[in-house]
């Protein structure tokens, strides 16, 4: 889980302090296990400054402090504040811009050439699936993952997001689905027609930013009219 590091001080040099933090930076270079470090001043008091520093886990913090140079510039920045600096340690309970991340992934991996790989690392094991071309809700990890395959194993495809909305613990993907059909179909033999669709996609995302639950809208009538599976119908 991310973890947040809020580093308060007063300071009249903050010129001084920034340039040892840029001595920092370069002498910690690809050891550091920071992901993103920003420093904002007090609009109300200028001697007031708060850093926040991000990294993927309490342990990469633990281990970034641990460095050598990380205590030796510590001391000499903590020289040029009016008293000790103070820490607040946070871990991450809401990240939307996380949670946009997993699910723009979750519509890579699904579409990865060759095997399927793990999506663990993006869904729940508990992830509960609602699409209305199924009879019943999808629950589990598992049981996505021969959805998946099932679409797989019938087109060649990929996914292009056009729009994302992220808020609260929500995440809506509006995407183009563009496909070749190799294999059978929900009893359709594979035409080798070139499909596409449209649909937008609602995922709720857990405190982890993994993926908990869905709910699908797109065109299947859509697509199954590009296979020629209306063309009875229509005649």
């Amino acid at each position: 889980m991310t973890f947040v590091q809020l580093i308060e001080c007063r300071t009249s040099r903050f010129d001084e302090m920034n340039r040892l933090l840029d001595t920092w930076v370069e002498e910690t270079r690809g050891r550091r296990s920071a992901t993103h470090d920003l420093i904002g001043k007090d609009r109300s008091d200028d001697a007031h400054f708060v850093q926040i520093v991000e990294f993927p886990s309490y342990e990469d913090a633990m281990r970034n402090s641990h460095l050598p140079e990380t205590d030796r510039i510590f001391q000499e920045m903590a020289a040029l504040c009016d008293g000790m600096p103070t820490f607040t340690d946070l871990e991450v309970v809401r990240d939307e811009q996380l949670y946009a991340a997993n699910a723009r992934r979750l519509f890579e991996l699904i579409a990865t050439e060759g095997q399927l790989p793990p999506l663990n690392n993006v869904m729940a094991e508990h992830y509960h699936d609602h699409d209305p071309a199924n009879e019943q809700d999808t629950l589990g990890l598992e049981n996505m993952r021969r959805e998946f395959e099932m679409w797989r194993g019938a087109f060649d495809f990929a996914f292009t997001v056009d729009d994302q909305i992220a808020q609260g613990d929500r995440v809506s993907t509006r995407w183009t689905w563009q496909g070749t059909h190799r294999g059978d179909f929900l009893g359709i033999p594979a035409t080798g027609r070139r499909v596409s669709m449209t649909g937008t996609t609602v995922f709720r995302c857990g405190e982890d930013g993994k993926l908990v639950e869905g709910w699908w809208q797109y065109d299947r009538l859509g697509l199954m009219a590009q296979l020629g599976a209306l063309d009875a119908l229509e005649n």
